[in-house]
Order: structure tokens, then C-alpha cells, then sequence
């Protein structure tokens, strides 16, 4: 913690913005640009305002408050309540949120935050378009399906579904086609490298650039894996508790559930995946647990790449362990 640095804790909902600062001074603003400017007038060169990633509802604040020169700190949700539950508060309110979030500023160490340009927004708009229409795709496949297994189906609404289907793939490709056009702009070099991985293709390659600003959010491959939620978490104490290790599962579940559905490709095709899926198996471990490690092994290799500036070569592995 600054001694010269006024911190303002920020608890944001879809209407308004409670506000707590070291003097425990609470103000509710809405969440609206004159709210914004209202609350603009209570800072000055020493605030640093935090608040947590709530969905969509902090964006505008903190691209506003990011455009007016003030430190900004979006923090993970996670990390916040872990930090209420240890200082066992009682209450749960907006205003005790935003009193919490403000202690938290003064004990934690925080990243500033330096939001997305246009390009990096649109691309993130896009991938959470595509991931809605994923799922309706798969309810209209399921819905056809049903139809199908009826003794006497509707010509009508099968042929409406399918319809309504085939749609829904242009929009999709069309959407992924755009996604590519954006990324090429600033990590071309970067997206042809990565897909020099085998295992990884243009879909995850495109969601890893994507998600990591072009790797730039994240300094270690350790890092990338936990944001990734594969990253083991084991619970050991004493003699009688002995559990299993399991994945966080913490981290961004769309990513996850992409490199899964590689790292099948990448234990046929990826020499160094294929060792260690091979050498786990040998240990008498199950598949799906060496499969989690080939996923933690593919993003480490695409940390590499990315770090390296160079294509993959199974060969040359030496750039893999350095940079992982």
C-alpha cells in the first residue's frame, strides 16, 4: 500500500456504483455517464480506483476513468471473495462490497489495468457471439433429433429447424472468417506459428490469441495454465486426508474444453505430447489424466512459440523447456 495513494474500493451493478474510500466516505452513483462524471469530481491525482470484473457492467466505467488519466485496477471476483471470507464479514451488502473491495486495494498488490483497443474489443465480442451461437446450434441439433425419433415427425418444423440451422452456419462462418481478418491485422506472424503446433488448430489458435491480447496478458507459461483452469490442485494434510489431485477447473472453461478436444490430435500427431501421454499411461495413470497433461503441454509449447517468435520444430526442443 502507497501512504500518498487514496484507493476507491467499486462495487458495480447493472443501475449503479457504490464507492467506498480509506476514509470509509461511501457515495452511490448510477451507472451512466453523468454518474461517471459525477464521481470524476471526488478524484485526483492519487486515486486508484479498484473493482472487480463483473460480466459487462464495469466496462464503461473503467475505459471512462482509464480515458480521464486515473488508475484503474479490474480485479478477479475470485480473489475479492476469498479476501471477504477471510476477514469473516457478516455482511453482505452493496456498500459493505465496496468497503471490502477498498481494503482489499490497501492490502493486496494490484495490476493496473489498461484495457483493449478497438480491435482486441471487437475480437472478444465476437468470440462470445460465437460461443451463444455454439449453443444454439446444439439445442436445433437436439431439437431435430427429437423430431426425428417421433413415429410421425412434422415435414414443417423439421424443415423450419434445418433452416434455421443452416443459418445459424453462415452466420458462424462468417463471424469466424471476420475474427481471423481482425487477428491477422496485428498477429499475423503469431496465428501462422501457432498453428505449426500440431494438435492446434485455427479455431484455438484464433481463442488463445484472442484471450491472451496476443500472449501478452500473462508472463510465464504457468500462469497461462492456470488462466486455463488445467493446473493440478492437490489435498493433502496429515494421515487422513489423501485426496486425488484434480484440475482447478478455475479459468476459462471454452478454452479448456478446446484443448481437450486437441490434445487427441496432438497424442497422435505431437511427438513431444505423444511421449508424455504414452509415459503416464505406462505409470498405470488413467487416459483422461494424461490427456489433461498433453492440454497443459500444448499451451506450453504454444507459450514458446509465441515467446520465441519461431514456428514449432520437434526437433529443436531446447526452445520449448527454456521458455516453459
Amino acid at each position: 500500500m502507497s501512504k500518498n495513494t487514496n484507493y476507491f474500493g467499486i462495487d458495480i451493478s447493472k443501475d449503479v456504483f457504490d464507492v467506498m474510500d480509506v476514509g470509509n466516505n461511501h457515495h452511490q452513483f448510477s451507472n451512466s455517464a453523468s454518474g461517471f462524471k459525477k464521481f470524476l469530481k471526488h478524484l485526483d491525482s492519487t486515486s486508484h480506483c479498484v473493482m472487480e470484473a463483473t460480466g459487462y457492467y464495469h466496462y464503461q466505467l473503467a475505459y471512462f476513468l482509464l480515458e480521464n488519466k486515473v488508475l484503474v485496477s479490474v480485479e478477479n471476483p475470485l480473489a475479492i471473495k476469498r479476501f471477504i471470507q477471510m476477514k469473516l464479514s457478516k455482511i453482505k451488502t452493496d456498500k459493505s462490497d465496496a468497503k471490502m473491495i477498498c481494503l482489499y486495494a490497501q492490502y493486496e498488490t494490484l495490476r493496473l489495468w489498461q484495457g483493449n483497443s478497438k480491435i482486441q474489443q471487437e475480437c472478444f465480442q465476437i468470440t462470445r457471439l460465437l460461443s451463444l451461437y455454439s449453443k444454439q446450434k446444439t439445442a436445433l441439433k437436439n431439437k431435430i433429433h427429437g423430431e426425428k425419433v417421433l413415429g410421425n415427425p412434422s415435414k414443417l418444423v423439421v424443415r423450419s429447424l434445418k433452416r434455421s440451422l443452416r443459418n445459424l452456419q453462415k452466420e458462424v462462418d462468417t463471424l469466424e472468417s471476420k475474427l481471423v481478418d481482425f487477428i491477422r491485422i496485428d498477429n499475423q506472424e503469431l496465428l501462422t506459428n501457432l498453428e505449426t503446433i500440431p494438435g492446434i488448430g485455427r479455431k484455438t489458435a484464433t481463442l488463445l490469441i484472442v484471450l491472451t491480447n496476443g500472449f501478452e496478458r500473462f508472463n510465464t507459461a504457468s500462469e497461462l495454465c492456470s488462466y486455463a483452469g488445467i493446473t493440478p490442485i492437490i489435498r493433502q494434510s496429515g494421515s487422513s486426508v489423501n485426496g486425488r489431485a484434480r484440475i482447478s477447473k478455475i479459468g476459462n472453461r471454452k478454452l479448456r474444453n478446446l484443448l481437450f478436444m486437441c490434445s487427441f490430435t496432438a497424442c497422435k500427431h505431437n511427438k513431444a505430447c505423444k511421449d508424455l501421454f504414452d509415459r503416464i499411461v505406462a505409470k498405470g495413470k488413467s487416459k483422461k489424466l494424461a490427456l489433461l497433461a498433453v492440454c497443459n503441454k500444448l499451451l506450453k509449447q504454444a507459450f514458446a512459440i509465441a515467446k520465441s517468435g519461431l514456428c514449432y520444430d520437434e526437433n529443436y526442443q531446447r526452445v520449448l523447456k527454456t521458455q516453459s
